[in-house]
């Protein structure tokens, strides 16, 4: 690959919403990685080799904490990766605090996935007992964002 190809990539990873990019042409391989203080999660998981440092002995006085208590009720997942957002937007008021009465089809939350808003809605009727994402938090596919009870 030609250094001005590989500039192009860089400047192109470098002025996009993109954290990563990797190029396979013939038997070549470019992976350009965008540095930022803020982590990102990863989109797609590559086995890597993993070493262990040996660890510090643990304090025979600690014991384990324990586990906090599983949620009482339906749970909402979200269908999709995103960034989940409690308001249609930034000056309005949440679609629903806990302790509200929701019914089936009633909005709970946005989740925006490549630029799109998708609106999630309440598949059971009942009351939010708990919310457990935070707004402008990535959410993923298959987690609980709302407890219905």
């Amino acid at each position: 690959m030609d250094l001005r190809k590989l500039k192009t990539l860089i400047d192109l990873v470098a002025d996009s919403g993109i954290a990563e990019l990797e190029i396979t042409e013939g038997e070549g391989k470019v992976r350009i990685v965008k540095f930022s203080q803020t982590p990102v999660a990863p989109v797609a998981a590559v086995p890597t080799q993993v070493v262990a440092a040996p660890a510090a002995a643990p304090a025979a006085e600690a014991a384990p904490a324990p586990a906090p208590a599983a949620p009482q009720g339906h749970s909402v997942k979200a269908p999709m990766v995103g960034t989940f957002y409690r308001a249609p937007n930034p000056n309005s008021p949440a679609f629903v605090e806990v302790g509200q009465a929701v019914k089936e089809g009633d909005p709970l939350c946005i989740i925006e996935a490549m630029k799109l808003l998708n609106e999630i809605e309440a598949d059971k009727s009942g009351t939010i007992k708990e919310i457990l994402v935070e707004n402008g938090e990535p959410v993923e596919y298959g987690q609980p964002l709302f407890i219905i009870a």
